[in-house]
């Protein structure tokens, strides 16, 4: 056996384990096996590469389509990758790759003319609009609210297309957001730090659903938590759930770990970091890398020492120093173990994303170009199969 069999054998036997606990998306296969909606259609793929992917796109398959993919920088796992490949699928990437590379392979999906956009951040409709492509794209789902805000702020009105933003589904906000990020994000920082969380304060910027989440997860730790937020009704309802609130930079001399959600760049900023204590830690759960500024943090420090694969300690000309955690990328994802959402969370989310693109695929009549809601009568029905599949009904 060679070492590229070994690592695909090694994703085998982790996606088979997950694919046990993912009973919506096993439920929906045989369908899509009878329906074949996507029989005759690429369907290209930007999207984080873990062994939940893996079963989302063993789903589309058996549903007639032809994967071309790509993960997201930083979470490529090479043993998932090493699978897909040798059951035929086109996927590109690795763990290792630069941004360079990274931005190479988008544009290499993008490229490969697809009919429909599974996309995470809106990096594939960029691409396709760049390059001319776009009329050739039959719609597609973007899962993320900063793929959701490019696509209405960027690409407005460039988009031909229609786009389904799983991140506007109510069900996904609840589900995959709320609980799914706020757990994953407070466990991932447990065991990325291993620090205690009770007692101890917290500033979590943005009030968001994501958010929302890991606010919670924070104080059914006993953690003290204050919310940093600019809309006045989401802050109004950060108070009534009873939180600190305040602008960031008033609540930056109180924290001691600060966690970016909101979605958009700039919200850790020299400004801010100047006001926090000593040692304090920095974590974003935003999907992308610019909620801190990392690379001004950087640029103004004497000395950046890797701790581990997830954490960097920053010194600072006045002689504090700042923990940076995964280098500002999502913390959900990286460090030793398991990472990301639950995987019942995701079997939610991929299951809105399976029957949205189905909808896309099959009656693209029905959608408007641009970016717009999962169809309500899909959150219904998989509402009602989320509550069968979780027992909730017996």
């Amino acid at each position: 056996m060679d070492q590229h069999d070994g690592l695909a054998d090694q994703g085998a036997a982790r996606i088979r384990w997950i694919r046990s606990r993912m009973p919506l998306l096993a439920e929906v296969r045989p369908e899509f096996a009878q329906r074949r909606p996507f029989d005759g259609l690429r369907i290209g793929m930007s999207l984080h590469l873990e062994p939940k992917t893996a079963v989302l796109l063993e789903t589309l398959e058996a549903g007639g389509a032809e994967i071309v993919a790509t993960g997201n920088h930083g979470s490529t796992q090479d043993d998932v990758v090493a699978h897909l490949r040798r059951l035929g699928m086109r996927v590109l990437g690795s763990r290792d790759d630069s941004l360079d590379q990274h931005a190479a392979n988008v544009a290499a999906v993008g490229d490969s003319r697809p009919d429909l956009l599974l996309d995470n951040g809106a990096d594939l409709a960029a691409r396709v609009v760049e390059t001319g492509l776009a009329a050739s794209v039959r719609g597609g789902t973007e899962e993320t609210t900063s793929g959701g805000i490019r696509l209405r702020d960027e690409l407005a009105g460039r988009v031909p297309f229609p786009t389904i933003v799983i991140n506007d589904s109510l069900l996904k906000a609840i589900g995959e957001n709320r609980h799914g990020v706020g757990q994953s994000v407070v466990e991932s920082l447990m065991r990325i730090t291993n620090l205690m969380i009770p007692g101890r304060r917290f500033v979590v910027a943005g009030y968001g659903w994501c958010g929302r989440g890991i606010a919670q997860y924070l104080r059914a730790f006993g953690g003290r938590v204050a919310v940093a937020e600019i809309d006045e009704l989401k802050a109004f309802e950060a108070a009534l759930d009873g939180y600190r609130v305040a602008e960031l930079r008033d609540l930056a001399e109180w924290g001691e770990i600060f966690i970016t959600a909101t979605g958009r760049p700039g919200i850790i900023t020299d400004e801010i970091v100047d006001r926090m204590p000593d040692g304090a830690v920095l974590a974003n759960a935003g999907h992308f890398p610019w909620e801190i500024d990392v690379a001004s943090l950087v640029a103004r420090s004497t000395a950046v020492t890797e701790v581990d694969a997830a954490i960097e300690r920053v010194d600072l000309p006045d002689g504090r120093h700042v923990v940076l955690l995964a280098g500002g990328r999502m913390v959900n994802l990286a460090g030793p173990g398991p990472k990301g959402n639950s995987l019942e969370a995701m079997d939610l989310g991929f299951l809105l994303q399976t029957l949205s693109l189905e909808r896309v695929a099959t009656a693209p009549e029905t959608l408007a170009p641009g970016a717009q809601p999962v169809p309500d009568d899909l959150e219904r029905e998989i509402a009602r199969r989320f509550v069968r599949a979780l027992g909730a009904d017996r």
